[in-house]
């Protein structure tokens, strides 16, 4: 199909030839790659209602954005409305996500760590592709034979059932109903003042994975009309940021969509005892932030139910090596009880350095004179 792709904004056709398609129609993707790239990669859907491409705002200027933090993006063309219908459009979406894990060792790209994020009809699109997974055919090109299911999702302002919406419900057929526990785990936009696609489409899809126990996170937002794309300026603080951009980053990050675990090494599984003055901490949080940023941060609660014992199943685990060991004490007494009295005049906070090597436990005992009032 192509000999080398090493450089951006250069274009790879989903098909080698599909007849009786006009040439401004070909479904392709064009490739935007990382200068300092950490193995991850998003494939971008833009919006349009199935019938345009909002590729500036919810495409290309995505695909940058993704790019400076070390994430591969590929922006999808795909086939719209009214000449061919949204089923098409996923047969498109399928084959971007294999041809993508097909090139992907060309690319320096895990074929783990592959997601999919569209805008409004792009949404549904990446929805689609997840939810409604071909079987893998052994007789067929190698293309066809990888996984077209991504490894997480990014829907933003994205129709999920157009019967409850009650518009162009053929296209938009419902997605939240096929939900189940295969479903990748999926990172939610909307605005509560979306005119366009009310954001009862994401409660639909979220209360779908919570039932389906998928690991999810959902953000409505107050203010915006629908087609913000990233919506930077939309903070007075961060006017080139995009709020639920950094939200996402430190999702992937959390959900170790970030990390290189050939360069750092994989997540793994902790234990270990927090005293203070001898006594467990009443109910506190436990964070462990990587020195390595590519590395994702751990956190666990500590309750004096368990006696001032934690522990992390590696899924949730910090990766070995050099970490910001900090702990948030914020009550003295677990469980609550009916006196409605406090039990400290200030949430306290202490930190300090640990080196986290797999199966050695960690020890900290305390002083509350070590601790910082926050």
């Amino acid at each position: 199909m192509f000999e080398s792709i090493t450089s951006s904004d250069q274009v790879v056709p989903l098909w080698q030839s599909l007849p009786h398609v006009a040439p401004q129609s070909l479904p392709q993707l064009t490739v935007h790659l990382a200068s300092a790239p950490n193995g991850a990669g998003v494939i971008v859907c833009p919006g349009g209602g199935y019938r345009t491409l909002a590729s500036d705002h919810e495409g290309l200027q995505v695909a940058q954005w993704l790019n400076g933090f070390g994430i591969h993006a590929f922006v999808l063309r795909y086939r719209l409305g009214p000449d061919y219908h949204s089923s098409v459009s996923l047969r498109d979406g399928k084959r971007a996500v294999r041809l993508v894990r097909h090139w992907a060792q060309q690319w320096g790209l895990d074929p783990q760590r592959l997601g999919m994020l569209g805008f409004s009809a792009g949404g549904h699109l990446a929805l689609a592709t997840a939810l409604s997974a071909d079987a893998v055919e052994a007789d067929t090109h190698p293309i066809d034979r990888e996984d077209c299911r991504p490894n997480f999702l990014v829907p933003v302002y994205a129709v999920t059932n157009g019967v409850e919406r009650g518009r162009k419900a053929d296209e938009y057929w419902p997605v939240d109903t096929l939900v189940n526990d295969q479903t990748p785990p999926t990172f939610i936009v909307h605005t509560h003042e979306d005119s366009v696609v009310p954001a009862t489409q994401a409660t639909l899809l979220y209360d779908a994975l919570l039932r389906a126990g998928v690991g999810a996170e959902l953000h409505i937002f107050n203010h915006g009309d629908h087609g913000l794309g990233l919506n930077r300026g939309g903070s007075a603080g961060a006017s080139n940021q995009s709020a639920w951009g950094n939200l996402l980053l430190n999702w992937l990050s959390r959900e170790g969509f970030l990390l290189d675990a050939t360069a750092v090494g994989q997540r793994c599984e902790i234990h270990g005892e927090i005293l203070l003055d001898g006594k467990p901490v009443g109910l506190g949080w436990l964070s462990l932030i990587p020195h390595q940023q590519q590395a994702p941060m751990a956190r666990v609660r500590v309750t004096a139910a368990s006696q001032g014992q934690f522990a992390l199943a590696a899924a949730k685990g910090p990766t070995p090596g050099r970490h910001r060991m900090v702990l948030h004490v914020v009550s003295r007494k677990y469980p609550a009880d009916s006196s409605g009295s406090y039990s400290m005049d200030r949430a306290l906070v202490f930190e300090q350095q640990v080196n986290i090597v797999p199966g050695q436990p960690i020890q900290w005992h305390l002083s509350e004179s070590d601790g910082e009032a926050l």
